[in-house]
């Protein structure tokens, strides 16, 4: 990788831009997206395979109003009656998914919703994804911060009350090596009763030497599962490899990480096939590792620079909470996580049927958080964000909107003793 996508410039170098062409223009000259780089683990697993069989054979036409009134009525679901569920047949039948999904949630979660943070440490990025505000040929202030930079985000975050930290990078090895990740978690841990990770994907011995350093669990978006569409959408770097991917939370539980998080990119592919093949995923690892803690996130495509390059497919909010009741029936014990990317209102809405968690006093850029917490000036610059956020309510706020609600705010239930 060139150093050049790490130079905060104002233009890319010829050399630099002839590549990005090529690589946009001639799927030749881009290495497979299915062939490991080297010091990539390989793992011995099924997962991939029942996954990809299930999401490919999955016509989601041939379901009918039948089928779903029969899923509605079972009272375990099965994989049809998730397919079922996924289907447009049961768009009519919002409603009594809702309410099956409120009675699962309840009978699980009681009336509990989980709050934490993200915070962004570097947005170094050595992937050419097309959709992404952080890719290395986005002309964005980059930045990375020190160890006091972070501690002092960390205190700050802290100081609002909050208990649950989510460190996060951009994907890049040379400006975010574990070791610098490993720092930041053990920073964490003197700050924050849970500490989780959405990093780019490492080797097993790597995520057992962040679970030594203080992290709890690891998120892993997938984007998507569609692995032809995924080949057009990441055209460099470590990220173009999709099965490396795919594994990386199994091997994040190998490594010891108490829990993991799963998630498609609704938008980018076919978001009911990407619904599908993110339960199952979590499905068939629940019962390889059923001792570990598993979740789903629902994000859909946000605005973002340089978007005008991939024609995302539009997924609505009908869509979206048809997707999360249908997540909420097929899978009652796992938790499910609705970002800052959707508005306040469908937040509010949502946790009241199937969502257990919800982010709060939310930055997507570097070192900001000083001034979105308390107003103060930054003394240094900061870098650009990742995507635009749609609700941006202080943990204050959300707790007030929750507990509002009816519902129990809760900012960790897990003790180490």
């Amino acid at each position: 990788m060139e150093n050049q996508f790490f130079i905060d410039s104002d233009r890319l170098s010829a050399k630099a831009l002839e590549k990005k062409h090529r690589l946009e223009t001639d799927p030749s000259f881009r290495k497979s997206h299915m062939e490991y780089l080297t010091g990539m683990e390989r793992i011995e697993s099924d997962v991939c395979e029942r996954v990809m069989t299930q999401m490919n054979a999955f016509d989601y036409f041939q379901y009918t109003e039948k089928d779903v009134k029969a899923a509605l009525g079972h009272e375990i679901c099965s994989i049809e009656d998730f397919k079922a569920l996924l289907s447009p047949a049961a768009e009519p039948f919002l409603e009594p998914m809702a309410q099956r999904a409120r009675l699962e949630t309840s009978k699980h979660f009681g009336n509990t919703v989980y709050l934490f943070t993200p915070l962004y440490i570097a947005n170094y990025c050595e992937n050419y994804c097309v959709y992404c505000g952080f890719n290395c040929y986005n002309q964005i202030s980059r930045m990375k911060l020190t160890m006091e930079q972070v501690e002092h985000e960390m205190k700050i975050i802290a100081q609002s009350g909050m208990e649950e930290i989510l460190i996060l990078t951009g994907e890049s090895r040379t400006k975010s090596d574990v070791d610098y990740i490993g720092e930041a978690c053990k920073l964490a841990r003197k700050y924050f009763r849970m500490v989780g990770l959405e990093i780019y994907p490492v080797n097993t011995d790597e995520y057992r030497y962040l679970h030594e350093c203080g992290a709890d669990y690891v998120t892993v978006f997938q984007e998507t599962y569609d692995a032809d569409k995924y080949e057009t959408l990441h055209l460099l770097g470590h990220k173009r490899v999709w099965p490396y991917r795919f594994d990386a939370q199994e091997r994040a539980l190998m490594g010891g990480m108490r829990g993991v998080a799963f998630s498609a990119l609704l938008g980018l592919s076919d978001f009911r096939k990407d619904a599908l093949a993110s339960a199952l995923h979590v499905y068939y690892l629940q019962r390889k590792y059923p001792q570990a803690e598993m979740s789903l996130s629902c994000p859909r495509l946000r605005p973002i620079i340089n978007n005008d390059k991939i024609n995302p497919l539009d997924v609505h909010e009908k869509q979206l909470c048809q997707i999360i009741c249908a997540y909420r029936i097929f899978l009652p014990f796992v938790g499910i996580t609705v970002s800052s990317r959707e508005s306040a209102g469908f937040r509010n809405g949502i946790v009241k049927i199937a969502a257990t968690k919800v982010s709060a006093g939310v930055s997507t850029g570097i070192g900001d958080h000083e001034s979105k917490y308390s107003g103060k000036e930054s003394d240094g610059r900061q870098g650009d964000e990742q995507f635009e956020i749609d609700d941006n309510r202080s943990l204050d706020k959300m707790y007030q909107d929750i507990s509002g609600e009816g519902l129990q705010p809760v900012l960790n239930d897990y003790l180490y003793v």
